[in-house]
């Protein structure tokens, strides 16, 4: 049994380390942000999305996430890597307005992980033709050459 814990608490590790690898990648610009500022600029980045989406104007909505090929989706599909294949899967889910429909965030919690790199918990309601759609999120905002853009989405 102990065993079995050394080896649980050894993966807990490596994941946690995996993650901070990718929120805190070099490659980007660092600065410092105050806690006000980045939440206002990340409610406005998803307050720009649900515009986008109402209108069905996925490329628009798709200017909220990072243009990168390190761009990361996990949802009910699985993992999709990067920005051209994540709005390849939006075009194929929801091909019409009948399918997307009019999308509301409720955010529940806007959080700094470290430096410019914040989560946000919450949740997605989406009123359709079709059938409304509800679920929630964990989204991983970072601070790029001054955007805040999605680097990672979980949504389910």
């Amino acid at each position: 049994m102990r065993f079995i814990y050394t080896i649980v608490f050894a993966l807990l590790f490596v994941s946690c380390i995996s993650v901070r690898a990718d929120v805190t990648n070099e490659t980007t610009t660092q600065t410092s942000t105050n806690i006000a500022e980045a939440e206002a600029g990340i409610r406005l980045v998803m307050e720009a999305q649900e515009i986008a989406w109402n209108k069905h104007d996925l490329e628009g909505f798709m200017q909220g996430y990072w243009k990168s090929d390190l761009l990361k989706f996990y949802g009910s599909n699985g993992l999709t890597k990067g920005w051209q294949n994540t709005l390849n899967n939006y075009k194929k889910g929801y091909p019409t307005k009948a399918e997307s429909g009019t999308l509301n965030f409720v955010i529940n919690d806007i959080s700094n992980i470290e430096g410019d790199n914040y989560w946000v918990m919450g949740e997605y309601h989406l009123k359709r033709d079709v059938g409304n759609a509800d679920g929630v999120f964990i989204i991983i905002f970072k601070k790029i050459k001054g955007k805040w853009k999605i680097i990672a989405d979980m949504s389910c």
